[in-house]
């Protein structure tokens, strides 16, 4: 377990990241071809990436230098997801090419230590190695990453819209109380379930504040860097409701009994509108136009299912009491 410590001063500079961070991303989506765990939630995104990779010429970079890298362990190096990547790859690959020889070697000795580092490791202490990585990297993005990043961003918008609620109706408190279920807010304590193989650890923020990182690939375990020196950042998992792209609603899927009512596109946009979802966020959540999705959003808001809410540029549709109850029905009866 992760024990992060918050004072007043904490708790005050405590910030939900406003975009995904794609190398991170590029991180866990690389744990996720390593691992069956969530597999499901993952199916068309698993099945479209190895086609990728294998049509892009990107197999062997993936074998022979991305996986050794990025093990599903207790341990990779933390200089491959720098803290300021969130929303930007450039930024985060220019970071990786910045960080210091020193550094990245006694990352790698504590790779080797954990469960091993290819011998070539230590060639990334140069610059001209890491430049050859770094494009790698973007390539690996850029096929399997790029494409999905509407939904990813789609997903991320709804759990901010979330977690601003909390923050409304309880501040600080009352955002960091929903972030379960690995999550554990105890003031002025965040517990932080880990992986099993890793070391209790306590986590002191010092005023410094923490940033929490919605992440669409990470399943499971909420990730920290392992240097308690790093600015604090804390990655954790969104659900995976409707699915990710390219999956169809699987059989227990909760928004699946309301298809037949609704018809799929506006069960998806029901769920959507959940969390407050505008036009947008619907139409990259069912994979249709924005037209199609604002005559949805006005057919559900017909029927008295959803409600329309003009905030500055933006129409937010939120859900009415009757489809919170209609919502929650199909739920129930998916139990």
């Amino acid at each position: 377990m992760l024990r992060i410590h918050f004072t007043d001063a904490d708790l005050a500079r405590t910030r939900i990241a406003t975009a995904p961070d794609p190398v991170w991303e590029i991180a866990v989506s690389l744990h996720r071809l390593q691992s069956r765990k969530g597999r499901w939630a993952y199916a068309g995104w698993y099945r479209e990436a190895r086609r990728q990779l294998r049509e892009k010429g990107l197999e062997r970079a993936l074998r022979g230098v991305l996986l050794p890298l990025y093990p599903r362990a207790a341990y990779f190096p933390d200089f491959l997801t720098p803290a300021d990547a969130v929303g930007d790859l450039d930024a985060g690959l220019e970071s990786i090419l910045a960080t210091p020889p020193r550094r990245v070697l006694g990352e790698l000795a504590i790779l080797d230590r954990t469960v091993g580092a290819p011998a070539w490791a230590g060639q990334l202490a140069g610059q001209a190695a890491r430049t050859e990585f770094a494009g790698i990297l973007r390539a690996y993005h850029d096929a399997v990453i790029a494409p999905h990043e509407e939904e990813v961003q789609a997903r991320v918008e709804a759990e901010r819209a979330v977690r601003c609620r909390g923050l409304l109706d309880g501040g600080t408190d009352g955002m960091l109380a929903g972030l379960g279920p690995m999550l554990r807010w105890r003031p002025p304590v965040l517990e932080v379930a880990y992986p099993r193989q890793a070391d209790d650890r306590d986590l002191h923020l010092n005023g410094r504040g923490l940033t929490l990182v919605p992440s669409y690939f990470n399943w499971g375990e909420p990730v920290a860097f392992a240097d308690p020196r790093l600015p604090p950042v804390l990655w954790y998992s969104l659900l995976h409701e409707p699915g990710p792209p390219g999956s169809p609603l699987r059989a227990d899927d909760p928004v699946r009994c309301l298809v037949n009512l609704l018809g799929r596109a506006r069960a998806v946009a029901l769920r959507a509108a959940a969390t407050g979802a505008t036009t947008g966020e619907i139409a990259r959540a069912a994979g249709v136009s924005a037209s199609s999705a604002s005559r949805h959003a006005t057919a559900l808001r017909d029927a008295g299912l959803v409600t329309t809410v003009r905030t500055g540029p933006s129409v937010l549709h939120p859900l009415t009491p009757a489809g919170a109850s209609l919502l929650r029905a199909g739920t129930r009866a998916r139990d």
